[in-house]
């Protein structure tokens, strides 16, 4: 958060930025608590001010429910921190951007208890977390969220492809089963859904690590991570969900900034997979799933897919790795899933397995 000196006060000079970190320091410790538009309550757990010639940055962690809630809440216990400090009075906050970063979600994610939990089952809590708020006493109700129009809006952000990549037919081509508004729905929802994949997949990792736990011993309290092979489930560990996690959002990076060019290895694959899952169900979610829209994802699939070849891992036909090289199992075993498909392929250097030369340990199943 940016706090600003009044417009026209002379700037702070080493003296006065001192003594303004102090009373910033003394009115966030006052906090105890924070309590959010509806009635949640937050924990504020860290405050950290850094103050220069014209106001300060805060850095304020909190424990909250979800992103919007921690953005309203900070926004304002700061105003009122500023309001009640004499000398600060005429501060005012200039902007505020909320962010969840892999050690903030370590501390500051932890389980839901009491009445307000959401539900254990996943389909449920997708549900619940989608659900709109009811309106309290005489409060009006809300005017209805445009999804549609949402989800339209997103499709510029999915740099890398072409409506093509969904089916659309180009100049001079034959009609095509998709046309270019369901293809834009289509993209729109894979940028939806990529926003939602990573914040459910840092909490399936704060999960894992909350009950030192494996995939396999946390099952119905996870997202996402339990949709993966079940055959290894017991090899999920917190480090395994890290290095997936860090694979997802190295993969839906490219899709955005328009760098990709190809799938990078195994769990690039089934991070995709779950990515393209995401957006039925967002889609279905909000009755915008219809046959052209279901085909425009599927025609995604299929052009982003070199092969299905990894998808025996899913179906469960295949019980044993295969041995001496022979088999369907040969190219995927555990360890390679963080392996480059070959030497052009990209994958983040966190999650590169050490059989791909690189010397940085293979974690997956410590």
């Amino acid at each position: 958060m940016e706090i600003r000196i009044p417009e026209g006060a002379p700037e702070l000079d080493e003296l006065h930025r001192v003594g303004a970190a102090a009373l910033l320091d003394q009115g966030f410790a006052s906090v105890a608590g924070i309590e959010g538009a509806d009635g949640r309550e937050m924990d504020l757990l860290d405050v950290d001010v850094d103050v220069h010639p014209g106001g300060a940055v805060l850095k304020v962690m909190v424990a909250a429910p979800a992103l919007e809630f921690a953005e309203d809440a900070v926004g304002s216990v700061s105003e009122e921190v500023l309001e009640r400090t004499e000398l600060l009075a005429e501060w005012t906050v200039e902007s505020s951007e909320v962010q969840l970063h892999t050690d903030a979600a370590r501390e500051s994610l932890e389980a839901a208890d009491g009445p307000g939990a959401p539900p254990s089952d996943p389909q449920a809590r997708r549900a619940h977390h989608a659900a709109k708020p009811e309106p309290a006493g005489d409060e009006e109700e809300p005017e209805t969220h445009d999804h549609e129009a949402e989800f339209r809006s997103l499709a510029p952000r999915l740099r890398a492809f072409t409506p093509a990549v969904f089916g659309v037919a180009g100049d001079g081509e034959a009609e095509a089963a998709v046309g270019p508004a369901s293809a834009e729905l289509a993209a729109g929802a894979l940028v939806y859904g990529a926003e939602v994949l990573i914040d459910e997949l840092y909490d399936d990792v704060q999960a894992l690590a909350d009950e030192d736990a494996t995939v396999a011993e946390c099952r119905g309290h996870l997202w996402h991570l339990d949709q993966l092979p079940q055959r290894h489930a017991s090899q999920y560990t917190e480090l395994f969900a890290r290095r997936f996690l860090v694979t997802a959002v190295a993969l839906t990076t490219r899709f955005t900034d328009g760098s990709f060019r190809r799938l990078g290895c195994l769990a690039e694959e089934l991070a995709l997979r779950l990515l393209i899952e995401q957006a039925h169900v967002t889609l279905d979610l909000h009755g915008l799933l219809d046959d052209e829209v279901a085909a425009a994802l599927a025609h995604f699939a299929g052009e982003v897919y070199e092969s299905l070849d990894f998808a025996w891992l899913q179906d469960g036909a295949a019980e044993e790795e295969a041995a001496g090289g022979t088999g369907p199992a040969a190219p995927y075993g555990f360890g390679t899933w963080f392996t480059p498909l070959d030497d052009t392929r990209y994958v983040h250097p966190y999650a590169l397995d050490e059989t791909a030369g690189t010397g940085i340990p293979d974690t997956a199943g410590s």
